[in-house]
């Protein structure tokens, strides 16, 4: 599939602010089975872009407007071909859970076991954990068992969540968006010990007007494989991936900080449309 994205972020401020210093995790990430064609990132006011990779090779641009300004426009463009990607079976055994333990040799996944700013490696979470994968000896099927008491027990309930919301929160209230089924599964395939990582992208539906989240799973002989608790399936070619991390606070699309007013309005829209060329 081919698809023409574009996402478009403006901040409104009450008062004039200045100092601002951004960084921008929007360019979609060149992997394996996603090549990316172009992007275009466009500010305004006018600012120089610059670009680094952060820790978890998400590829980031910075700008920094010093003088004072009463707006922030931030649109990218990006053109992406996704290719069809092969599905681990959920029914027959894949990776015991005795060879979780060569995880430990892949780079940075010692960081996708531990909690983090909205994830809990939790006693409650570790009970619940066991309850549903109960009977299951493979890595694999566990981390689909999870997937799906996930979607089973949550309900997916627009704004009712914000993105400061912690994974705790979302258990307790039984409800939440895309971000808070990633965490909430996060917190309990890291507390059977089953590197996660959270993900953010785009999902190619005729609805789509924001950003997506799901999580990838470390499967040994395998490697990183992809399952969206909120839709309860495996991550396929009408997925576009952005950026990873431990958790949102890894990966928000744009983050920083200025001088000046709190009083703002911020209005976002996305547009994921098929490409024929």
């Amino acid at each position: 599939m081919k698809y023409d994205i574009f996402h478009r972020t403006r901040y409104d401020y009450a008062a004039p602010v200045s100092d601002s210093f951004n960084d921008v995790r929007l360019h979609p990430m060149p992997i394996p089975g996603q090549t990316v064609e172009h992007f275009i990132l466009r500010i305004l006011p006018a600012a120089r872009l610059g670009h680094f990779t952060d820790f978890y090779s998400n590829w980031v641009n910075h700008f920094e407007i010093p003088e004072l300004h009463n707006y922030l426009l931030i649109e990218a463009q990006s053109r992406v071909s996704t290719q069809p990607a092969s599905q681990l079976s959920e029914s027959g055994s894949v990776c015991p859970m005795n060879r979780l333990k060569e995880s430990l040799n892949v780079e940075r996944c010692f960081d996708y076991l531990q909690g983090s700013r909205f994830v809990d490696v939790s006693p409650e979470a570790w009970k619940l954990a066991l309850d549903a994968t109960h009977g299951l000896d493979d890595a694999w099927l566990a981390a689909v068992s999870l997937r799906r008491w996930v979607h089973g027990h949550i309900r997916y309930v627009p704004n009712s969540t914000h993105v400061h919301t912690r994974m705790s929160e979302v258990l307790r209230d039984g409800r939440g968006v895309c971000q808070d089924f990633a965490h909430l599964m996060l917190g309990m395939c890291r507390s059977l010990k089953i590197p996660a990582r959270y993900v953010s992208g785009y999902l190619a539906t005729e609805s789509a007007s924001a950003t997506h989240a799901w999580v990838e799973v470390f499967v040994p002989g395998f490697g990183w494989r992809g399952l969206d608790p909120t839709h309860d399936c495996q991550v396929g070619e009408f997925y576009v991936k952005i950026a990873n991390g431990r958790d949102y606070g890894d990966v928000a699309p744009i983050s920083g900080h200025y001088r000046g007013t709190l009083d703002r309005k911020m209005t976002v829209e996305v547009k994921i449309i098929p490409s024929a060329g």
